[in-house]
């Protein structure tokens, strides 16, 4: 389903950027409005711009329907790094030898406009925004990476008070930070 979606989202945005961009500026300087006739590639574009809608709706329906007999399973971690990544400011089995200073990682991630189209449509119908979901994800992951390099770096063992904080750039992108504080731990 994933994949006709995608391809209804393809449809709707060719299909838009030709009328918009092809037929629009065809009409104002080639159209005659004496003579309502359409050109067959416009007509094309114009069923292609409403037929991706279609295909969208519906690959969202069935994949609504399939999203609500799942049971939802937790991410896996996608970390391998061995530095220690706490929300606290205490370890409780480890002591902190050494402050190394402040990390931070951030990146600014946005989905393609088919993305967004299925999105809205899922604000009509209700459920979870799957695309955006998977973005912040993704951009979460991709920060956190980021923070984790600048730390091991600096040759730091753990990251303590990490903690994240997003913010709408511009229309569906969104940036995210993430940033903590560096350290050495005892060795045991």
């Amino acid at each position: 389903m994933k994949l006709l979606r995608h391809i209804g989202s393809l449809t709707f945005v060719l299909g838009l950027f030709t009328v918009v961009f092809v037929g629009i500026p065809w009409f104002v300087i080639v159209g005659d409005p004496n003579i309502p006739v359409m050109p067959s590639w416009l007509k094309i574009a114009i069923f292609c711009l409403l037929g991706g809608i279609l295909v969208v709706l519906v690959a969202l329906a069935f994949e609504q329907k399939a999203y609500k007999a799942l049971v939802e399973e937790p991410l896996p971690d996608e970390s391998d790094s061995t530095v220690l990544l706490l929300n606290s400011a205490t370890l409780p089995s480890q002591e902190i030898t050494e402050i190394l200073g402040l990390v931070r990682g951030h990146t600014v991630y946005a989905i393609w406009l088919g993305k967004d189209l299925s999105a809205i449509i899922r604000l009509i119908l209700g459920g979870e925004l799957t695309e955006y979901t998977e973005m912040m994800g993704k951009a979460r992951v991709m920060a956190t990476d980021r923070m984790v390099a600048q730390a091991s770096e600096m040759g730091a063992d753990a990251i303590i008070n990490i903690r994240y904080m997003t913010t709408s750039v511009i229309g569906s992108a969104a940036e995210l930070l993430v940033y903590g504080t560096a350290v050495k731990l005892s060795k045991k």
